[in-house]
């Protein structure tokens, strides 16, 4: 039995590559792991502010020395440490909008990537404080650039590995549904998709 966190950063609502490969990832979770749990958090729904003065200065004020208005500034970001913390495994479901992800994800990135609390710096470098925890991502995308000449303009992949193994979540599996603007190869990148997705 695990707890699993989903990550849901398209717009699209049920016609979202991203969502139905993200939710095929939890089905063979949830066969692997019977009577797991899953906590869904759309950020697109329910969007977490961009970081702003209030914010900053409120993570690096003591919770006891916060004002009321510190305390709710904080409060996005705390709960969603605290829903980090909490889960088994995360599935990060991430389409890529002009090469890089969608900016709700970022947000929440920006929420999560705290000094203190999911890393540190010691006598050798930053150290992620976020372990022990297996994280898949489901990425979407009208093009191929898991490989190929758009390889190099995939931000997606790239930005996700290294912010999040720079909080310690270094154990990820990527998964893509793509090529599906692409004529033939459309038909059936989301069947090659789920079909890609192997739980160990």
């Amino acid at each position: 039995m695990k707890k699993i966190l989903h990550i849901i950063s398209s717009p699209r609502g049920a016609e979202s590559f991203s969502i139905k490969l993200g939710n095929q990832i939890i089905e063979k979770l949830k066969a692997t792991y019977p009577g797991s749990t899953v906590t869904e958090r759309d950020l697109v729904k329910e969007q977490f502010p961009v970081l702003e003065e209030a914010h900053l200065t409120s993570f690096f004020t003591p919770a006891e020395q916060r004002t009321p208005e510190g305390a709710e500034a904080a409060r996005h970001s705390e709960e969603a440490i605290a829903q980090l913390m909490d889960a088994d495994i995360i599935v990060i479901g991430a389409p890529m909008y002009n090469f890089n992800i969608h900016a709700s994800l970022k947000a929440w990135i920006d929420h999560i990537v705290r000094a203190g609390l999911t890393f540190k710096y010691d006598e050798n470098g930053p150290q992620g404080l976020v372990g022990n925890k297996k994280l898949y991502v489901a990425v979407s995308s009208g093009g191929i650039y898991s490989e190929g000449p758009m390889q190099a303009n995939d931000f997606v992949v790239p930005y996700l590995k290294f912010m999040l193994g720079f909080i310690g979540l270094t154990d990820i599996e990527v998964y893509r549904a793509e090529g599906l603007a692409i004529p033939v190869i459309k038909d059936t990148a989301l069947e090659k998709a789920f079909n890609s997705v192997v739980i160990n």
